[in-house]
């Protein structure tokens, strides 16, 4: 995953998050450019997983 994947998908990208997750917030899935490593955080601490998986499930949508 890489900033350019995030950035042209991300829209799509927060919508299957969120229908997958719906605990997550619109807050928790703000991605602001050059930030991934505090995406990825929130997203750690909501679903309790580490940081690989979360971008794996990131690539894998």
């Amino acid at each position: 995953m890489n900033d350019l994947t995030i950035k042209g998908n991300w829209n799509q990208i927060k919508g299957k998050l969120k229908q997958k997750y719906s605990e997550l917030t619109e807050d928790d899935l703000t991605y602001a450019e050059g930030k991934e490593d505090e995406l990825i955080g929130r997203l750690q601490e909501k679903l309790g997983k580490t940081k690989d998986e979360i971008k794996k499930e990131i690539a894998d949508l």
